[in-house]
């Protein structure tokens, strides 16, 4: 008879606790609101019609011309870069052999594809018709391969307009009549605006003119 009286109890617990437990989740209900996710973003951002991202494959800039600064460029500096990244494959005394590249000697104002006993690429013949102008060896020292793309050149070029300066002025020495410089024509200077002329004073003993 006890036994049977304490499940009773126990049973009596345990439903009295489901009950509490059942009631105490409703409560919770009615007294707090659960977060309800927003279905677009709170702050909306406004892109303005100018802030569109820079479009990929932008040009390069203009390449700077050597002429101004051909005329102060260092020559030696232009011999130790030569010998650094050229004469592996050059030579620069007069009556010198080709090797990988063609003898320099007289380069400048010299003809394109044109140094006996060396045979040029395709690429490069095509501006036979041309010379070994300033211009020309500004861009061709910059990348050959911009230049002529089928060079045999794999020299991948000097980026500083310094550094070419100096080569192109070493290489104008490697002559026993070396080019003239280029003229260079600065740009007119602009013109300070007139200054308007002071006011007259009056005369002593008259009055100014009414306004």
């Amino acid at each position: 008879m006890a036994s049977s009286l304490e499940s009773n109890k126990i049973a009596a617990a345990v439903l009295t606790a489901g009950v509490i437990a059942m009631l105490s989740g409703f409560i919770a209900e009615l007294l707090y609101h659960p977060h309800v996710t927003l279905e677009e973003n709170s702050y909306v951002i406004a892109v303005g019609e100018g802030t569109a991202p820079a479009a990929a494959g932008a040009e390069e800039p203009a390449l700077e011309d050597i002429a101004p600064l051909l005329a102060s460029a260092d020559v030696a500096a232009g011999e130790s870069l030569a010998g650094k990244q050229c004469a592996s494959c050059h030579t620069f005394e007069e009556g010198g052999a080709n090797k990988v590249g063609p003898n320099l000697y007289d380069v400048v104002g010299r003809a394109i594809a044109s140094h006996e006993g060396f045979s040029y690429s395709s690429s490069l013949a095509e501006h036979s018709g041309d010379t070994w102008s300033y211009e020309h060896l500004n861009v061709f020292l910059h990348k050959p391969k911009d230049f002529a793309s089928g060079t045999k050149m794999s020299f991948r070029g000097f980026n500083k307009a310094g550094d070419r300066a100096d080569v192109v002025a070493y290489l104008r020495t490697l002559s026993g009549s070396p080019a003239a410089l280029p003229e260079v024509t600065e740009a007119p200077a602009e013109e300070a605006p007139a200054e308007a002329a002071p006011a007259e004073e009056p005369a002593a003993g008259t009055e100014p003119p009414a306004q």
